[in-house]
């Protein structure tokens, strides 16, 4: 069975930029009705109990038929909200904002030219997303950092990808809060993205 894992922060520990309601039910509902819908198009097959969600996304081609979408949409729903709460911090910590270090910084340098170009580069493809989704920084299998976007519960995963940082853009993410103004959601997230994090997964 797979379970709703537990914050690492509480409800209110991303205020301002993002309010203990929708923190709260953003876990405790929406991804709470991912794990229990991957939960039951798994008991359908015994047989993949005991998979991670991470091995059942990457493949999905040979998932049973009569769950695939589920698994690619309740699954995907709990891997991403899963990775989308370790990749901010609060900023009371005072380990939330700021910027890379490392071999991180150097690897955005090098592909985009700058963090400052990489930041503006995926705060467009944010903004510009149509519907529901998530922006991503990743890694490809040739090892090149990409900025996109993916609909709905995608995971990058799915097609080979490493991910390292993610922003939800469903608006349950960021409705309560800001309504439509989707762009000062994204402009307020940075100042609670966990770059040590995201340096941690570019170095697995």
């Amino acid at each position: 069975m797979y379970e709703l894992p537990k914050l690492p922060y509480s409800y209110n520990a991303l205020e301002p930029y993002i309010d203990a309601q929708t923190m709260e039910l953003h876990h405790a509902k929406h991804h709470a009705t991912y794990v229990a819908k991957l939960n039951e198009a798994i008991a359908k097959h015994p047989e993949l109990e005991g998979q991670t969600v991470e091995s059942l996304l990457m493949s999905l081609e040979t998932m049973p038929e009569d769950i695939r979408t589920a698994v690619k949409n309740h699954g995907g729903g709990h891997f991403n909200h899963s990775f989308f709460w370790t990749v901010m911090n609060p900023p009371a910590s005072g380990g939330g904002g700021g910027m890379p270090q490392g071999v991180l910084l150097e690897a955005i340098t090098k592909t985009f030219g700058g963090f400052d170009v990489f930041k503006s580069e995926f705060t467009k493809v944010a903004a510009g997303h149509f519907g529901s989704g998530w922006a991503w920084l990743t890694r490809d299998a040739a090892g090149k950092l990409k900025v996109n976007s993916l609909p709905n519960q995608d995971s990058p995963i799915s097609i080979k990808e490493m991910p390292l940082l993610t922003l939800d853009l469903w608006e349950h993410a960021y409705y309560l809060k800001y309504q439509n103004r989707r762009a000062e959601y994204i402009e307020n997230w940075w100042n609670i993205v966990n770059w040590e994090k995201v340096g941690n997964n570019f170095g697995k």
